[in-house]
């Protein structure tokens, strides 16, 4: 403990500021995890053919049901579909409600997750300022300052200068990671949200005189 507080102590103001970058790319990160891996997360396969069997049965009710027991932006489309069916829609006011819904539900995937990576980049520029006030704090130290103090200004300068190089890459090594695994999630997730989408519209056409007219 009392080394982490020298490290701060000696870094100056430069690294609590980039302490201030990382935890807010932390709290974002942790935001998205629980998004995009908890709460927005299908399976694809499983869902796409419960879904398909309550369809090939007639069973709208039920495929509504299953969709609303699943609160994601997957399920709540597909939902928006069915309901325009049993409403009894045309094929085109169908794909209306859908492409309406995909609005409402895929920036609620898409958003936040490009912070983490400016948030990375930011906190790299901040400790590379860090080391370049160092640098300049020490090279002043060599310049003019008493030669009994010189060794102690030009080891705190240096000292300042690694510190912060050091604490911008703890920080922007995680956020860059984290932005290129939760890109990755978010992509997978709205592949498998259009696939589904166009699977289940050409079912739900291909299938309209087994729905019940209300």
């Amino acid at each position: 403990m009392e080394a982490l507080i020298e490290f701060f102590k000696i870094g100056g103001w430069e690294v609590w500021l980039i302490l201030f970058i990382g935890v807010a790319a932390f709290a974002i990160g942790l935001e998205r995890f629980v998004v995009l891996y908890l709460k927005a997360g299908v399976d694809k396969d499983r869902f796409l053919g419960n879904i398909q069997r309550a369809i090939l049965a007639g069973d709208l009710n039920s495929a509504v049901n299953y969709c609303s027991e699943r609160s994601s932006p997957m399920s709540n489309i597909i939902k928006a579909g069915i309901i325009s069916v049993m409403n009894r829609a045309k094929d085109d006011e169908v794909q209306t409600s859908m492409d309406v819904a995909a609005l409402r539900e895929i920036p609620k995937i898409e958003r936040r997750t490009p912070y983490l990576a400016l948030l990375g980049n930011i906190a790299t520029l901040c400790g590379l300022f860090a080391t370049i006030i160092g640098l300049i704090e020490s090279f002043q130290a060599v310049a003019g300052t008493d030669p009994a103090q010189k060794a102690t200004m030009l080891a705190g300068g240096i000292a300042k200068a690694m510190n912060g190089t050091a604490m911008g890459l703890i920080v922007a090594i995680p956020a860059l990671l984290a932005s290129a695994l939760l890109v990755s999630r978010t992509q997978r997730i709205l592949d498998d949200v259009h696939e589904v989408s166009v699977a289940t519209l050409n079912l739900i056409l291909q299938n309209r005189d087994k729905f019940p007219t209300r």
